[in-house]
């Protein structure tokens, strides 16, 4: 089994590739190859028959790589999964729909002149000529790259992405035998050929069948090019699993089949619409056919003698109206062409009246067609009605599809929501803490968009796991101070385990006493940290959290004893959200880990910076200085107290000084325990372990 680092391909017999002729020197040989294409070198016992074979095996080229290796293959061969095959298959399909909307437009050419005649639109002619040449270059180019495009050998999709046949003559020879007649009838440029090599050439009678002749070439090379674009979409949709980018893509995307559709219907309405008018012209041409011809009805011909006399003397502008009073021709569905003289209006006014008019009975599936007794028009009227049912069934489909595609996880979200009040419904939930869920599931949509990110995740490899973790997370850990001494190593590490939080207003992250499974570091909204166990009665201390701090350290010291009891630790503060809060949690198994790096840095600074950030140890130095302070007051008091009474007190007394030094020194021995009694009672934090462990 070949692999990606491989430096040769061996050939070997592939049964779907057997049916393709070998090259000259193939017979009985299995050679290997570099992939570059060089030869390996052989024993020198092969050297005779390498000299018998050199000349075949020199000409003889990679044939079959691996996808890994594709890119040590030659440029001249293209991987139909590259990037290069897949953009040119989103410009290819763009000049494909192009060219289906331009080729219809060859329908418009046939103009009705007030002179009873059929005259061809000159300047139309020009535009669309160069317009499709110019469409017409696609195709070929897709021609010459569907020659040098690799394919997939069958017999190697048993496992990944299978080998790629780059031999020309393979490509060459499957191509030939499959699609390429079908690209090579939708690149040839036929209505250019039509019109100014074919129709001119037909003169008198014969130009009533240029119509047909035109009819004929544009539906002949048009199915093709219409074929074509399923296959095309599909290989888009395989490659990247959507033909557009973005929900409303796909849905305008549908709409222009539609209007595309409505497009090709008006284009041949318009047409037929000439001919049924020209059917009419021939009616009156057979009552008077005497003096009659139907080359007359070529514009070529406006200006002879006998057509200006027939013209002068018929009565064939008048019979041939839709307005006529003995309706001597039932014009049908094609009425309203003939009444708003569309077949002689300019071009633009005449296209969107047809477009208006395929759009319209397209959509109303021909219910206001008015047929005549014409069978080919009551077909037509048939086509109309079932085309209009199908398309119309496949836009509503496929535009609700993509639509819906929009608002999928709102709905999923809204029919959560609904499951959640039935359910705090039938369990009969206080109405406090029913608007405490729908403040979280409000807050977490808004954070989230429905998205679950952990399972999103989970199915990525892991390296792409750490790079979006690192992206996200990176420079919100740096903004925690206790992390920011660390390398970009254990960055990493740590950002691997975050796991995002999220807490609405009046949240009771934690309360004094419950066991502390967590530590969790803010990045946005604030939170009221308290106590009320100072060790006297009436004590309370809090403090506001916010941005950068953490909550929960007995969990890090727990962590950072070498022997961590299995209980966790008890939380010596209550934490409660006051706004809306977003942080990410280390839970306790992720926290060992973490504090192993906090271990290996055995840094003072970060023993500090641990003891400055931390709640408890906060709210113990503040009680501890409070203490000091007011012993130091005491003692100054006292001080003051026996010098002023010892001023006061009169020389010959020393039994008087001596008692007041007695009960200054009984006093200050007396008050000093009830003084320092908040810090006896309230312990001493534990001292998280930053030394090195042997282990590490």
């Amino acid at each position: 089994m070949a692999f990606g680092n491989s430096g040769s391909a061996r050939f070997e017999d592939d049964p779907e590739l057997a049916k393709f002729p070998a090259s000259n020197g193939d017979n009985g040989f299995k050679i290997k190859y570099h992939i570059d294409g060089t030869q390996i070198p052989e024993p020198s016992s092969k050297m005779a028959k390498k000299k018998v074979t050199g000349k075949f095996l020199k000409a003889r080229m990679l044939s079959r790589v691996f996808s890994e290796d594709y890119d040590r293959v030659k440029r001249r061969v293209l991987d139909p999964r590259g990037q290069i095959i897949h953009r040119w298959n989103k410009i290819f399909l763009v000049a494909c729909l192009v060219s289906l909307f331009v080729d219809p437009l060859f329908f418009y050419l046939p103009v009705v002149r007030d002179e009873v005649c059929i005259d061809i639109g000159i300047t139309l002619e020009v535009i669309l000529t160069l317009v499709r040449s110019v469409g017409d270059v696609f195709y070929v180019i897709q021609i010459l790259l569907k020659f040098r495009t690799a394919f997939v050998a069958p017999s190697s999709r048993v496992f990944g992405r299978g080998e790629l046949v780059v031999g020309y003559s393979k490509i060459a020879v499957r191509y030939l035998k499959k699609s390429f007649w079908l690209d090579f009838v939708a690149a040839l440029p036929l209505p250019q050929v039509l019109i100014w090599f074919i129709i001119p050439t037909l003169k008198g009678s014969t130009m009533g069948n240029t119509k047909n002749v035109l009819r004929f070439i544009i539906v002949f090379q048009y199915f093709p090019r219409l074929v074509l674009i399923f296959p095309l979409s599909s290989q888009i949709v395989k490659a990247t699993g959507v033909v557009t980018e973005t929900a409303w893509a796909g849905a305008a995307y549908n709409l222009m089949l539609y209007m595309l559709a409505s497009h090709i219907l008006g284009a041949c309405w318009y047409l037929l619409s000439i001919e049924r008018q020209e059917a009419c012209w021939r009616s009156v041409c057979d009552l008077e056919k005497s003096f009659c011809e139907y080359g007359f009805f070529d514009c070529h011909r406006v200006k002879d003698a006998h057509r200006v006399s027939w013209f002068i003397a018929s009565n064939v502008t008048n019979l041939c109206s839709p307005n006529a009073k003995d309706e001597f021709y039932q014009f049908g569905i094609y009425a309203d062409a003939v009444t708003s003289e569309v077949t002689s209006s300019a071009f633009f006014n005449k296209y969107f009246f047809c477009l208006w008019w395929g759009l319209r009975n397209l959509s109303s599936l021909g219910q206001g067609l008015l047929t005549s007794t014409y069978v080919g028009e009551i077909m037509v009227a048939i086509v109309i009605a079932t085309l209009g049912l199908v398309l119309f069934a496949l836009l509503i489909g496929n535009m609700q599809t993509y639509l819906q595609s929009t608002t999928v996880r709102l709905e999923e979200w809204r029919v959560k929501r609904t499951d959640t009040e039935q359910w705090m419904h039938h369990r009969q939930l206080p109405p406090e803490l029913r608007e405490s869920v729908r403040k979280y599931d409000q807050y977490k949509w808004l954070a989230t968009r429905g998205v679950d990110e952990e399972s999103l995740l989970k199915g990525l490899p892991v390296d792409l796991q750490r790079d979006i973790k690192r992206h996200l997370c990176l420079d919100l850990v740096r903004g925690v101070p206790l992390f920011d001494q660390m390398d970009e190593r254990m960055l990493d590490a740590i950002c691997e385990r975050l796991k995002p939080a999220l807490c609405t207003e009046g949240t009771f992250l934690v309360r004094e006493g419950d066991p502390v499974n967590e530590m969790l570091f803010i990045i946005r909204g604030h939170l009221d940290s308290y106590t009320t166990n100072g060790g006297r009665a009436g004590f309370f201390n809090s403090c506001r959290i916010g941005p950068g701090d953490f909550c929960g350290e007995e969990l890090l010291t727990w962590a950072l004893d070498p022997r961590p009891s299995v209980i966790l630790p008890s939380s010596t503060r209550t934490v409660k959200a006051i706004s809306e809060v977003e942080a990410f949690a280390l839970i306790a198994e992720d926290l060992k880990f973490v504090a192993s790096q906090f271990r290996r840095l055995h840094s003072k600074q970060l023993r500090h910076k641990f003891r400055f950030y931390s709640h408890q140890w906060r709210t113990w130095a503040a009680c501890f200085v409070q203490a000091a302070w007011r012993r130091h007051k005491k003692r100054k008091e006292l001080a003051e107290l026996r010098a002023r009474a010892i001023n006061n007190a009169e020389p010959e007394t020393p039994t008087y000084a001596k008692r007041v030094s007695r009960s200054t020194r009984k006093a200050v021995h007396v008050s000093s325990p009830t003084n320092s009694g908040v810090v006896s009672s309230l312990p001493k934090p534990a001292e998280p372990d930053f030394s090195v462990d042997e282990r590490y």
